[in-house]
């Protein structure tokens, strides 16, 4: 059953935030999951949230999700996490309709 990540994110720098993404995003790709949604306009329709960028990242099962965020690929994206950005990040058990 698939799985998401969902993040949350306030860019600190902008330029270590597209290394950060860069090397995210080749993290993903080798542990089979791909962008659903990666920081589009975002509209408050009801209640206080106020969210920065959003990422949702869909992965083939919650294993793998967990496999990727310990994994030593995404641990290069992390060396420049702080710098780039701060977050909100959540695993998200789901179903795909």
């Amino acid at each position: 059953m698939p799985v998401y990540v969902i993040s949350d994110v306030t860019i600190r720098d902008r330029t270590a935030f597209d290394t950060y993404r860069n090397r995210a995003a080749a993290s993903i790709a080798a542990y089979g999951g791909h962008y659903l949604v990666r920081g589009g306009e975002v509209e408050i329709l009801e209640g206080n949230w106020q969210p920065g960028p959003l990422i949702v990242v869909e992965f083939p099962d919650i294993d793998t999700a967990r496999r990727w965020y310990h994994s030593d690929e995404y641990a290069a994206a992390l060396e420049v996490r702080d710098k780039a950005l701060s977050r909100n990040l959540i695993l998200v058990d789901g179903i795909r309709l």
